[in-house]
């Protein structure tokens, strides 16, 4: 598994947003599914920050930068297929999506959420899933999908208190 820089230390952010259009691509094609001109364009929106993006302010951009009159249905039709395609996961406490940064096999999300900028970053920990399937097992109840959410505050933050 390669490391992901965190949101918010120096990193090529543009080669961010490029690895993942071109990644959501590959799969895609792998799966016999199509990525359509909206759908890469909602994906390339939510990649573009790394702070969850809820589907009106995808709206939003896409009516004023793009000049498109997509109505709500259309963009929620685009988020359930990258989030069906392990594209995107959706960030129940804030309503909204964030990329998925290790598309190419499926897990469960575990986020840390700043408070105060509300940047995001995926973890992939094997052993938090594990012990919520294991306590989950110990009560005879069938986990079918996980997501953690942390909130804190990130470093940059901290240190600009």
């Amino acid at each position: 598994m390669s490391k992901t820089p965190l949101a918010y230390t120096p990193h090529d952010h543009d080669h961010c947003v490029s690895s993942a259009l071109a990644e959501a691509d590959t799969l895609c094609a792998r799966q016999g599914v199509r990525l359509t001109a909206l759908r890469k364009r909602v994906l390339e929106l939510v990649w573009q920050s790394h702070k969850p993006l809820g589907a009106y302010d995808i709206l939003a951009v896409l009516s004023e930068q793009d000049g498109r009159r997509a109505a709500p249905p259309t963009v929620y039709r685009a988020l359930d297929f990258l989030l069906e395609n392990g594209l995107v996961h959706r960030i129940a406490s804030l309503n909204a999506f964030i990329g998925c940064s290790h598309p190419e096999h499926p897990h469960q999300g575990q986020f840390l959420i700043c408070r105060s900028c509300h940047t995001a970053i995926e973890l992939e920990n094997a052993a938090v899933s594990d012990a919520i399937a294991a306590a989950a097992a110990s009560v005879d109840f069938q986990a079918e999908a996980q997501t953690v959410e942390v909130v804190g505050i990130c470093a940059p933050c901290r240190l600009a208190a």
